[in-house]
Formats: C-alpha cells, sequence, structure tokens
C-alpha cells in the first residue's frame, strides 16, 4: 500500500487526503445532530412535592440525570420532599438534560436559642421565624411592659439563650399584660424573707424591681427584706397603693430588722 501510494503522482495524494478530510468533517457533522440529540426536546415535568426517590425514578423515565443540588429543612413537608427543581417545571430542554433538585432534610438542623427577653412579641416571632423556630402559646402575666417578653419556655421549661433546639420547634412565650386597672394596698413586706415576700407579691402580681444587698448577703432567698419601696403608707401618713404589672425595690441584709410586725399584711384590692 505504502509503494501505491509513492508510485502515484504527488498532486493525487495530496487530492485524496483533502477528499479524505472533507468526508471525515462530513461525517462528524452528520453525527453531531445525533450525539446532541439537536432539535430533540421535552418539556421538564413537574416533581416538587414528590419524594426524592419518586422524583428521581419519573425523571430518569423521562430521560432526565438527576442530582441532588441542596437540601433545606422546611417542618410543613415531608422528609426527602422535593422543594424546588433547576429547570422550572414545563421548561422545554433538551433531552438528556440534567434537573437539579433541592430536597428537604430527614432531621431537622440544630439551632442555638436566641434571647427573646425584653423583646416586643413582633420583634420576637420575626426572630423565630429568621431562625426557622415557631411561636407556639402566649401566656401573660401583670408587668408594666406590655406585650414584652418575660419568659422563653420550651415543651414547658425556661430555655436559656444558645440552647441547642431542633429547628421547627415551637417556643411559649410569656408576655407582660401593662398594669393592672385594680388598685389595692402596697404590702408590708419588710421583715419577710426574700423568697416569702416574692411568692407573696407574684401571687399578686406584683414584680421585683431592683434589690440592693447588704454586705455579706449572698443567699438572697432566705435575706430579710428591712427596706421597700413603695412603703406601706405615704407621706402623708395614709396607706399607699399599688397595681398588678408595678415593681417593688427592696433591700436586704442578713440580719432580721429590729422592731418589723409578726403580722403580715396580704395586699387589699379596693
Amino acid at each position: 500500500m505504502a509503494k501505491s501510494i509513492t508510485s502515484r503522482p504527488l498532486w493525487v495524494n495530496i487530492l485524496a487526503a483533502i477528499v479524505l478530510s472533507l468526508v471525515i468533517v462530513l461525517l462528524f457533522f452528520l453525527s453531531l445532530r445525533w450525539l446532541t440529540h439537536h432539535g430533540v426536546s421535552r418539556n421538564v415535568p413537574s416533581v416538587t412535592g414528590k419524594t426524592f426517590e419518586e422524583a428521581k425514578a419519573f425523571l430518569e423515565k423521562q430521560g432526565f440525570e438527576v442530582i441532588i443540588q441542596d437540601s433545606v429543612y422546611v417542618d410543613t413537608l415531608p422528609p426527602s420532599g422535593v422543594i424546588r427543581q433547576v429547570p422550572d417545571p414545563d421548561a422545554v430542554v433538551k433531552v438528556n438534560r440534567t434537573v437539579y433538585l433541592t430536597i428537604n432534610r430527614a432531621v431537622a438542623p440544630l439551632v442555638e436559642m436566641p434571647n427573646l427577653v425584653g423583646y416586643s412579641f413582633r420583634n420576637a416571632e420575626m426572630v423565630l421565624k429568621n431562625m426557622g423556630l415557631k411561636v407556639g402559646d402566649t401566656l401573660f402575666k401583670p408587668d408594666f411592659a406590655r406585650n414584652s417578653v418575660l419568659e422563653q419556655r420550651y415543651e414547658g421549661e425556661e430555655i436559656k439563650q444558645g440552647a441547642k433546639i431542633r429547628q421547627g420547634s415551637a417556643i411559649t412565650l410569656v408576655l407582660g399584660n401593662g398594669v393592672g386597672q385594680n388598685e389595692f394596698a402596697v404590702p408590708a413586706i419588710v421583715g419577710l424573707t426574700f423568697g416569702r415576700a416574692r411568692a407573696m407579691l407574684n401571687a399578686n402580681g406584683i414584680n421585683i424591681g431592683s434589690v440592693v444587698l447588704d454586705d455579706g448577703v449572698t443567699d438572697t432567698v432566705n435575706a430579710f427584706i428591712y427596706k421597700q419601696s413603695p412603703t406601706r403608707f405615704n407621706d402623708d401618713g395614709k396607706i399607699a397603693h399599688i397595681r398588678s404589672g408595678q415593681l417593688m425595690d427592696v433591700w436586704l441584709s442578713l440580719q432580721k430588722p429590729v422592731g418589723d410586725s409578726t403580722q403580715v399584711e396580704e395586699p387589699v384590692q379596693q
């Protein structure tokens, strides 16, 4: 064969090479249509809401390839459910096109509980939503800060800032309902232990404000109150009044004050 090539004139070999090159190029372009499926297109079916296994089997049967692009967590959707797809449903694409899916996580991720105490209810609701958490029950207790978050609870227990919690969890918020309308006499709590006085005040919707400690006081629960504000009597010597939700400041000492009344005067509503 080499002898026949060398025996032919050079121009014949050059012409043969040109013809062969043209044939190869022509075959390439003719096969390109088949290789790329040019002109062959399909509508992408909608698989949103299906499980990943169902979506994968359905798309592959239609001639598409499937790849998981991302995973997020939405508590209202079933685990491993398809949340988004690219290309969008009904998009016209070539066959064998890859469809990228975003699926719902089977297990909710952990997030850190924010500190909502002091937030308004609306702001607390927005923070929880941004963290992937929900507002559960809303409870109210007397406090001058109306609709301000006083406590945050999870499953009946107070939850601290930074605690790990699953996305989608419901948080109970304890809110202030404002100062009450009913007035009653300021209770006399001088001479009581702080623990006993606090329980009595809480039962009547009065909150503890500032707590001033004398030197050496480490156990506040059993420390004695030797001063209170507001006082039982006003400057005119008349009984002062207070409303639910207002604050009382107390001063604590290790020693029980001398001359205190042994009779505890409970608040009397007027």
